[in-house]
This record gives C-alpha cells, structure tokens and sequence, in this order.
C-alpha cells in the first residue's frame, strides 16, 4: 500500500470543513434567520479570496475564467431571483429575514454532487487521475457549480447588507427627526 500523498491529506482534513459549511448552508436555506452585523461583512471577506484565489489559480485559462465569470452572472441573477421572494422584517428586537430556500439548497446540492463525482471519478473510477487542488479548480464543471453558488451567495449577502444599512439609516432619521428626544443613558 502506498503512503497517502500530500494532497489526500489536505482533501481529508477539508472534508470535515466542507460538510460543515454545507450543514450550515442547508440550515440558513430553511426559516427565519437574524440578521447580524457581522455576517455580511465575514461572508463577503471569505467569498472574495475564494473568487480571488480561483481566478488566479486560473489566469493562465481564459476560457475557464469566462466559464467562471458567467456561472457568477448566473448565480447573481438567481439571488435576484430569490431577493423578490425573501421576506424581510425589520423588528423592534432585530432585523429579520425568510429566505427563498429552493434556490440555496438547489446550488448547495449541485456543489456537494460536483465534489462527490469528483472524489469518485478521483479515487474510485481513474485512480492514475491527478489529484491536486489546482487540477480540481481547473476543471470547467467546478468552476460552474462553484461560480453559479459563490455568485448567488455573494449577490444576496451583498443586498443583505445593503438592506440592513438602509434600515438602520432610516431609523436614525426618524430617531433624529422625533420631537421627544431619548433620555441619555445615566453615567
């Protein structure tokens, strides 16, 4: 038996991580969800170097990256989508939001059977197949399932925050615009 490589190691130890977000991501597709300060801001972060880090790990593949720039388009035009049909609430106890579930969990179930297919095709049906992350996120079918998902997660994470700013900025006018003004906390 040979020894594991470098690269099997690295996919066993981000397989727990994957089925976590992919939990995660299943769980936040169903009900009502609050909206905190911090998600927007930590999503948008990670997402990006991700788009950062596949675009340069493909710069050499221009028709790889124009497959991944359109999956991209197309998962922004699904979280347009999906926005019409989420339902927002802003509260006296916080800001609160039912999103469209159909569509997350959809590009969730596309991207888990993109990895599955893979790791099969990887492990099982071609064991002679490279097995390296970079030949993984070259190949076009994973940049779609993942563009198509990182699009619409980045599109509706954005109108998030965008929709929580202008909440709060409302409530600032109104609290700024009312006669009785709010006694100062006591020192």
């Amino acid at each position: 038996m040979t020894p594991p490589t470098a690269s099997t190691i690295a996919t066993l130890a981000l397989v727990p991580l994957l089925t976590w977000r992919i939990w995660i991501r299943f769980r936040r597709a169903r009900g009502r969800q609050r909206l905190s300060r911090y998600r927007g801001p930590v999503t948008l972060t990670l997402y990006g170097l991700l788009l950062g880090a596949i675009a340069l790990a493909n710069w050499r593949y221009p028709a790889h990256l124009l497959a991944f720039a359109l999956a991209l388009a197309l998962g922004a035009g699904l979280a347009v989508f999906a926005l019409r049909r989420t339902r927002f609430e802003p509260t006296p106890a916080g800001l609160y939001y039912t999103p469209h579930g159909p569509i997350g969990i959809a590009l969730a179930v596309l991207f888990v059977a993109r990895l599955a297919y893979r790791a099969v095709e990887v492990y099982i049906i071609d064991s002679a197949a490279q097995r390296s992350f970079a030949e993984f996120a070259h190949h076009p079918a994973t940049l779609g399932a993942f563009g198509l998902m990182a699009g619409y997660y980045v599109c509706y994470t954005v109108s998030l925050v965008r929709w929580r700013h202008r909440v709060l900025r409302a409530k600032r006018q109104r609290e700024a615009n009312s006669p009785v003004k709010p006694e100062p906390p006591p020192t």
